[in-house]
Parts: C-alpha cells; structure tokens; sequence
C-alpha cells in the first residue's frame, strides 16, 4: 500500500504576505490561490521539483502561526541555493556540515522554520 505525503500545512498570520515571501523570495510555485468563501482560502505552493507541496490561508489549520518548524527540502548544492535565497533577500545561515549532510535554515516572516539538505555523497 502506497502513502505519499504531498501537502503539509503552513499557519500564517497574513496569507498575502507569505505568499510573496514563498513565491517572490524562496522561488517555490504558486499552484492554487482560491477564496472559496470569508472563512475559506486555499493557497498551494510547490518547492520545485517537490512532489510535496505546503497550503496556507483562511480556515486552514488550527495551529498558531510560526508553529511549522523543521520543514526541510533537499538540493544538489547547498552552497548554491544558499547563494539565490540570499540575492532573494531571504536571510540564511551559514552552512553548517555535518556527517549526515550540509544545512542551511531559514524561516518564513511568520517564524515558520525550515532546514535545506544537501544529503552526503553515497559510498
């Protein structure tokens, strides 16, 4: 039996705002933006090349918003997306190296966290 997890919630306090940061800054694809009613905006954005996507808006989720933390992606070259999510004005870490792979982290304007692996070569 197949399970593919391929959307996880993201609360934010203004869904216009994390949209643009989403799209404009961190480069991730606007798939849906739907106001179904007052109480009812779907908003979905894709990581690209993700078979996983994030939903935030109205009536989405009962956690807080900031309270999404450790999401993480997985690139080629974290030196790389580090580099564009800078010149996006995303403010990065440094990469930090470890055994299990190289990390930088971010978070959205809302406190949203998220770790970008570059996974270990494999022996």
């Amino acid at each position: 039996m197949d399970m593919k997890l391929e959307l996880v919630p993201v609360p934010v306090t203004d869904v216009d705002r994390a949209k643009s940061f989403y799209v404009d800054m961190v480069g991730f694809n606007l798939d849906h933006d739907h106001q179904v009613n007052d109480q009812l905006r779907f908003v979905q954005l894709t990581p690209p090349g993700s078979a996983c996507s994030i939903v935030m808006g109205v009536g989405i989720t009962e956690m807080p918003p900031g309270s999404q933390k450790g999401l993480q992606v997985v690139v080629d070259d974290v030196e790389a997306v580090r580099r564009e999510l800078l010149g996006r004005g995303v403010k990065a870490s440094e990469v930090q190296v470890h055994p299990w792979g190289s990390f930088i982290f971010f978070s959205d304007p809302d406190g949203n966290s998220w770790a970008v692996q570059q996974a270990p070569a494999r022996a």
